[in-house]
Formats: structure tokens, sequence, C-alpha cells
């Protein structure tokens, strides 16, 4: 397989930054009109058609609950049996079809996303999921760039074939799995979304798409663009369904893989149910999950002050905490929390959150209901617990048209309370402050506080702390920074997955997720004739 271009990378810096008075900021204010306007039907996608069902729900966006995007079509038990089906047909001409003809349609697909469907994606992204234009932006890239390297690691990965003898002929043949794979993403990053259902089609396997409820909106966006780009029917189906329907999916014999990110309680129940059907399934499923995370910043005392408060900053707050990666417990020595506390103090009234679609805030709201109760939960807690904890900024809430949550950061005094070890996926950051001669003991608290191991940062300009950090939290990160926030992993570069009870570390991005999606075959050519059966110590 030698049928990849040399890719242009996605520059994170060369976005476009819809300034005011630019092209691009028209164009983008001009289609959050449009869409804010007309209500979209959202129907199934099962073996190339669109389906309409019983089922049907609003989509809204999470910072005006009132807005109604469109009316989105859920899968029934019936229509699941159908897609599955229509999966399995698919299979055998998808699989044996030329990898280089695979490819080209997801190459296409990326130079649509980044050409003529691009505005019209962006707009999707920043009213079904409240991000700015510059999180809408980052995340379409990302997007984009799994379209291209998830192509360019099926080349690698091809390229590898076992070693050849005199009188013999060996090779790898880098079959898809049997069967179909399950894709289930989260409501956060469209570009999740996209790519756990298309990195495995690209290496020749089948899916069944089930988007997150919330943002059916957006990732419908991407099917249509596969669609237009020419993926053959049955290929991937759109089919949102009921969870409890899910039995229907996993208990079938022919389930290959599932391909999940979403909450740690969720990939268990997931993982369970598939332990209970192992007899029945004609392979062992492949299961690639990453999950949760509880992400740290250490600070250490050579830490620069102004570069570390901004990237506390960025790092708890951007898209309201909602990043798997986002920063939500972070560590001050003792003698310098007070000029961080100060920056704090003066910065935070700035960083707005609201109607994205205004182009004037830092951020959105919460995306939904149920998450914004559970975060209110957390905050609540710490309102009645004050023996515990300290609200420094923050923890004012609005419901009355989106779920807002106000940039939070609270002061625990003790090291292992509840909000410095569990998981809030929101805008609420957990300070500790340590005495600053206790660095090594406070990176040992640091490992055994979360069961969670998604990512982390170390700031600080001494080389033997660096050292010290990056010993200690070896294994207390699946991606770690020095010097930057604990966000923004682009495809590529810093390829991007935890372990412990954060997942597979299966490591989106990069080859390693594709090769779980291939099931290499060895092939043998004989070159060399016997005609006898003897060996040669008993002639």
């Amino acid at each position: 397989m030698e049928c990849v271009p040399q890719i242009v990378e996605n520059d994170v810096d060369q976005i476009p930054t819809y300034k005011k008075n630019s092209k691009e900021r028209s164009m983008l204010l001009k289609e959050l009109e449009r869409m804010k306007n007309h209500v979209e039907e959202i129907p199934l996608i099962i073996n190339g058609k669109k389906i309409r069902s019983s089922k049907v729900i609003d989509i809204v966006s999470p910072h005006d609950h009132s807005q109604i995007l469109a009316k989105a079509h859920l899968a029934t038990k019936e229509h699941l049996k159908d897609a599955i089906s229509s999966a399995l047909d698919a299979h055998e001409q998808w699989s044996e079809l030329d990898a280089c003809d695979r490819v080209n349609i997801f190459r296409k697909a990326a130079e649509l996303l980044a050409g003529p469907k691009r505005i019209e994606n962006i707009a999707a992204i920043m009213l079904n999921q409240s991000k700015t234009p510059y999180e809408a932006e980052i995340d379409l890239a990302e997007m984009i760039d799994f379209l291209n390297y998830n192509s360019k690691y099926l080349e690698e990965l091809f390229a590898i074939q076992p070693k050849s003898y005199v009188g013999e002929e060996n090779e790898f043949e880098w079959r898809p799995l049997e069967g179909f794979i399950l894709a289930i993403p989260p409501f956060n990053f469209y570009s999740i979304g996209g790519n756990l259902a298309a990195a495995p089609a690209v290496a020749g396997n089948v899916v069944l798409w089930k988007p997150a409820r919330s943002v059916i909106f957006a990732n419908y966006k991407i099917m249509e663009v596969l669609l237009e780009s020419g993926l053959p029917p049955g290929v991937i189906n759109f089919v949102p369904f009921d969870s409890q329907d899910a039995g229907i999916v996993i208990n079938n014999p022919n389930l290959a893989g599932i391909h999940f990110t979403g909450s740690y309680d969720t990939l268990i129940k997931i993982w369970q149910q598939v332990g209970l059907n192992l007899r029945s399934y004609r392979n062992f499923p492949r299961i690639v999950g990453e999950t949760g995370g509880k992400d740290f910043i250490m600070v250490h005392q050579s830490a620069p002050l102004q570069h570390t408060a901004m990237n506390i900053i960025r790092g708890s707050f951007e898209y309201q905490g909602q990043k798997c990666s986002a920063a939500s417990r972070v560590y001050i020595p003792e003698n310098q929390w007070s000029s961080y506390k100060q920056i704090i103090l003066e910065t935070l009234p700035n960083f707005k959150y609201g109607d994205v679609s205004s182009l004037e805030v830092a951020g959105g709201s919460i995306i939904d209901e149920k998450s914004f109760r559970k975060i209110v939960e957390y905050l609540n807690y710490a309102k009645n617990h004050p023996e515990s904890y300290e609200i420094i900024t923050g923890g004012e809430i609005d419901e009355t048209k989106g779920w807002f949550i106000d940039p939070t950061v609270i002061l625990a005094k003790d090291s292992r309370a509840r909000l410095m070890e569990e998981e809030i996926f929101g805008p609420i950051v957990t300070v500790y402050v340590y005495p600053e001669n206790e660095f090594e003991q406070i990176l040992h608290i640091c490992d055994a506080t979360s069961p969670y191991a998604l990512t982390g940062a170390i700031f600080a300009t001494d080389i033997e702390a660096i050292a010290l950090s990056k010993k200690v939290l070896r294994y207390a990160a699946g991606n770690f920074y020095i010097n930057d926030k604990p966000t923004g992993a682009i495809v590529g570069r810093q390829p991007f997955g935890g372990a412990r009870a954060s997942g597979t570390n299966d490591k989106a991005g990069s080859k390693l997720n594709i090769l779980r999606w291939l099931s290499p075959r060895t092939i043998k050519t004989n070159l060399v004739r016997i005609d006898d059966w003897k060996r040669s110590y008993l002639s």
C-alpha cells in the first residue's frame, strides 16, 4: 500500500481567528443565524438510506435550551437489527476493497471539512456543543487530522512485514476484524464522535455509530460529509439509540469490537456485559475505551508565576471544564499561594460564559441538565462543608436560559478531600496548598489521590524538580505536560489516552489505535520441494 501523499498538517496557530471585520467572521455569523432559524430533521442512516422512526427527540443549544436545532430520529430494536445486517452485508466488499480506495474516501472528507464544509460544521459545533469559535476550530482541525493521519498510519502498518529467507516467502495480510464495530462517542468532542466511527472503518471494518444523544446534530454533519465523500452503503450506519436497547448490539455474536469514550461506570457495564457473552461471540471482541480523568497541575516553587497562572485558567475553564483532559486539581506551594490567588481573583471576573454565537464570550454553558445538576451537587457539597472547603471565586449558577456555572476555584484543606479525588467534569478546579519544602511528598500524594490517570502537568524551571516529577508521576498520567496546560493534545504529536481508571490507553491519534482494528494473517509460501518424509538423522 503506497497511496497516501504527504500530509499537510493542521497548525492550530494558523486556524481562522474570526476577528472583527474579517471575512470568516461575517460568514460564520451568517451561518449561525441560518441554523438558529431552521430546525433540521435528522434521520437514521442504515445501508446508506435515510430512515425515519417513531422515536423523535429535540436537539437543543445548551446555552439556550429553548433553541431547537434539530429533531432527531432514534433507532428502535428492529432498526438496530437492520443496521447490523446492513453492516455485515457490506463487510466483504468493503474489507476487500483496495486500501488506497478506502483511504481516498476519508481524505476527501478531510478536504471537504477543511474547505467548503468548514463554516457549516463550525457553526454546528458552536450551537450544539456550546463552544467558542476557537474551541470549535481546534475540534474541527482534530477531526481533519484524524482522517488524514489514520490513513497515514494504515500505510505505515501495511509496510510492516515479516522476514523471508531462502526457500520461502512470508507476508502479513492486514485484515480488518471479522464482524462489526460499535462506536460510542461522548458529547464533548465533535472530533471524537467522528473518529470513533471512522478509525475502524478506514482499516476496513464496518461500524454502528451511536452518537451521544445531546450532540446528534453536530455528529450528523460528519456523517453527511462522509456520505458525500463516497462512503459505500452499510459501512458506517448512523444509529442513535436508547442505551436500554444496547443489548441488541452488544449481545450479537458478530460483535467484533467496541470503540468507546465516556464515563468509567459505563465502560465497566459494557465490559461486564461483553464478558458474560464471551462464549457466544465468533471472536473475542476488541474493547478500546477512554473514560475520565481527575487531571492535575503540579506547581513547583520555581514555576514562572504569570505563565503558570494563565495555564491554570485556560486548562481548567476553556470549554467550561468539559474536556476529559481539563485541569481539575491543582497543587500550589504555600509560599506562593497568595500571589496565585491574587492573579486568579483579578482575571476570572473577565472570563465570561454566555451565548457563544455572540462571539463575545470566553466560554458557553454546560451540555445538558443532567450534567448541570451533577456539577451543582459538588458546588453545594463544598458550600455545605466550610470546614473542608473555601470558595475562592465563582460558584454562581444560572439555569434560566442555559445551563451556566461560573468558573469556580475552591480551596481544599485536605489533600484527599472529595473534590480532590472525584471527577466533576465542569468549570470547577480545586486547589490544595502544600508546604513548599514537601514537594516530593506532594508528588506521591498526587499519584495516590485519584483512580484516574489521563493527563497531568508540572510547572517548574528547576530541572531536578521536573525530573523527580516525571519519575514519581510516571503512571499518574498517560499524557504528561511540562510547563504547559494538560489540555490540547494534537494528532500525530501527542497521541492521547490514559491508563488506570482512565481507559485502555490505545492512544487515539497514533498507529497504536489503528492497530487495534486489524487482525493480521501470516501467509507462508514454501519454494522448496521435498521428495521424502524422512529427516536427515534417519537417513
